[in-house]
């Protein structure tokens, strides 16, 4: 090998050194920056675009893809301390002519956060609206999607703002009562009891505490390492505080059964998706939704715990695209007739 080739082999193996080097150091020493690079190459491969949108002083954080077409555009709310970017994984499996928009909820991600916001269900719904209004999705009526505290709000929504909707999926929804007490549900009791908000399972600010929230929500077992798990963590601490308000808020009486006290409003077609091994909010929901809504469809599925988005993205995206294709069908064999 002679002196110019052996440059060139240093200078190559050089060159590919350092950006190895770097993703390992990121891995080891700030694994909370490596999920936000991750998040954000996965939108750029999907093609989704992040917007900013503002209604008065009031800001919104949004991404989307495509355009509104004949096909109603597709509106997702995420579920508590999550955000916008949790949906990612079902859009992987929808069409990329639908036009789809994912919003941070309010008070998270992107979205303002502010002390003087009423984080109740209504209130999350009012904001939603106005989010609706801001970038003019409501000019045709479109299909609403939400899960857990998102599925709370939306379906709320699709009873306080029945013009704006089409169609309706709540996934594992969260705002209607229980008569089973599952683990979860004795752990709030006892929390409620001690006064220990501090220790809300949702809420973790340790690795373990991270893990543990993981086997609660999935019935599928993810091997996530321990660095990650740190990232993890380490991305949620800053929040931690407003995710307590939050959820202390939703909890209480004036929205613990937000969607069961307005379920019976609701009109629009409604398909209901639940994991039936969910921890978190129990699957006996979805039949008290089934006999509130005159058009309610009902997808139990087997193996899969609360976080259905994350453990079946392909079932998911399949279920709510078989449904508006079974409605459109519907709607064309009524203009025909």
């Amino acid at each position: 090998m002679d002196l110019d080739m052996l440059n060139m082999f240093v200078i190559a193996s050089g060159t590919l050194a350092i950006p190895i080097l770097a993703f390992v150091a990121s891995f080891l020493l700030w694994p909370s920056a490596l999920i936000r690079i991750y998040y954000w190459y996965w939108r750029r491969a999907l093609g989704m675009q992040v917007r900013y949108a503002n209604y008065d002083d009031y800001q919104f954080c949004y991404s989307f893809r495509g355009r509104p077409g004949y096909r109603p555009s597709i509106l997702m709310l995420h579920g508590f301390s999550a955000h916008k970017d949790m949906w990612l994984s079902i859009v992987k499996f929808l069409p990329k002519n639908l036009h789809l928009v994912c919003v941070d909820m309010p008070g998270h991600e992107g979205t303002t956060r502010s002390d003087l916001d009423d984080y109740s269900i209504s209130g999350q719904a009012k904001r939603i609206h106005q989010f609706v209004e801001c970038i003019k999705l409501n000019r045709k009526p479109f299909h609403l999607v939400g899960t857990s505290m998102g599925g709370n709000v939306a379906g709320v929504y699709a009873a306080q703002y029945p013009e704006d909707i089409c169609s309706l999926t709540l996934i594992c929804p969260a705002g209607l009562p229980t008569t089973t007490d599952n683990k979860f549900i004795k752990q709030l009791r006892e929390l409620k009891e001690s006064k220990r908000i501090d220790r809300i399972p949702l809420i973790p600010s340790t690795p373990e505490e991270m893990a543990d929230m993981l086997k609660l929500c999935s019935y599928v077992r993810f091997k996530v390492p321990q660095q990650i798990l740190q990232g993890l963590v380490d991305v949620r601490i800053p929040h931690n505080e407003f995710y307590r308000k939050l959820f202390l808020e939703i909890v209480d009486e004036k929205s613990r059964h937000c969607l069961h006290e307005n379920m019976s409003k609701i009109r629009a077609p409604t398909q209901v998706i639940w994991g039936k091994q969910d921890q978190v909010l129990d699957v006996s929901g979805a039949s008290v939704l089934a006999s509130a809504i005159p058009d309610c469809h009902v997808y139990i599925l087997e193996n899969c715990g609360h976080s259905v988005v994350v453990e079946r993205p392909r079932k998911t995206a399949n279920l709510i695209l078989e449904f508006l294709a079974l409605l459109h069908s519907i709607d064309n064999n009524k203009k025909q007739a």
